[in-house]
């Protein structure tokens, strides 16, 4: 790989509404450029590369030999995860691949283990972990604002749009799955960055609404770590009303995460304490104006690549959410009446 003078040096691989949002993130950073995009729809990576004024590149597979690109976004549907995000790590090229990682556990494994054997930095996109509500609760958390946690609840939704059966998300082949590793990827890896591993896990799923039998509009899971807390995980894509909530109690009280901006609501931290005899009162701060966890996630996934260290939310986090997705997949499908 070819070094120059600390830039980062990008290439995008898929050119939808991802790679047109991570392309506009890039041109945030002085240390970072733009070198290519790349698509299977020639038009749309035309325009993308005219507006970002960088190269479009015909083939993905010409972009992950290319020398003077050190770091591969890839923003396509989950069945090509693997294949571009080994084709990059064996190129010696730093991955950043949205969620989820791929499409099952064994093909994650294999992108994680690359990136491990290589000694390349693999992020998987869990841009939740960097919203400002988000980092505010892990600061309180951290600083043992609740004492020891208890258990963590959790809800996020929204409602699909005409056609959405007709989605690549409809498609087992394609997503490896339905809500549970869509939404689901974010409540599930933000549950393991509160409570650490989980031991035990089990749901039950629904297809409720959507014409996308075997696949689930709807999960309900349970997740416990070694020493007994839980956490209550509801995803759905028949939230009519677009939600997220996010809660962890612990011994001494209480924090949540409420909304993300846009249709979700005003996105807000709101800590409160364990009184049982004093006036009832929370600490909630409310931060406005646009979603900044794409530019705050970029920051730090190129801080770990400088400083040579392992990303936040890296390779094993991405692997070890799609274990839980398909771990709550078997135990509902082998669940039955006796």
């Amino acid at each position: 790989m070819v070094k120059n003078s600390g830039i980062q040096r990008v290439g995008i691989i898929g050119t939808g509404l991802q790679g047109r949002r991570r392309a506009g993130v890039l041109r945030q950073f002085s240390d970072t450029q733009l070198i290519a995009v790349t698509s299977n729809l020639t038009e749309q990576s035309r325009r993308l590369a005219e507006d970002m004024k960088c190269e479009m590149i015909d083939d993905w597979e010409k972009m992950i030999t290319r020398q003077d690109i050190d770091i591969i976004i890839v923003c396509t549907p989950p069945n090509w995860h693997l294949p571009m995000c080994n084709a990059a790590l064996e190129n010696g090229k730093h991955v950043l691949c949205e969620k989820p990682l791929a499409r099952n556990p064994e093909e994650a494994e294999l992108i994680m283990k690359l990136a491990e054997r290589k000694g390349l930095k693999l992020k998987c996109g869990f841009n939740h972990r960097h919203h400002p509500a988000i980092k505010q609760a892990r600061e309180w958390f951290d600083q043992g604002l609740i004492d020891e946690p208890i258990f963590i609840r959790s809800e996020y939704g929204i409602g699909g749009r005409p056609g959405y059966e007709k989605d690549w998300r409809a498609n087992v082949e394609i997503s490896g799955g339905g809500q549970l590793m869509d939404q689901g990827m974010h409540v599930i890896d933000l549950s393991r960055w509160f409570l650490g591993d989980f031991t035990d896990v089990t749901g039950f799923l629904q297809t409720a609404y959507w014409d996308i039998a075997p696949l689930e509009d709807n999960a309900f899971c349970l997740l416990r770590t070694k020493i007994g807390q839980v956490a209550s995980i509801h995803v759905s894509w028949t939230q009519w009303k677009n939600l997220f909530r996010f809660e962890i109690f612990g011994k001494g009280g209480y924090i949540t995460i409420e909304g993300l901006g846009g249709s979700y609501g005003v996105e807000k931290a709101i800590l409160g304490k364990r009184a049982f005899l004093k006036p009832f009162k929370e600490e909630v701060i409310e931060f406005r104006g646009g979603d900044i966890s794409w530019e705050e996630e970029w920051r730090e996934f190129k801080n770990a690549i400088q400083e040579n260290r392992e990303p936040m939310a890296n390779g094993r986090d991405g692997f070890e959410a799609v274990k839980i997705a398909y771990l709550i997949y078997e135990t509902s499908k082998n669940r039955g009446l006796k």
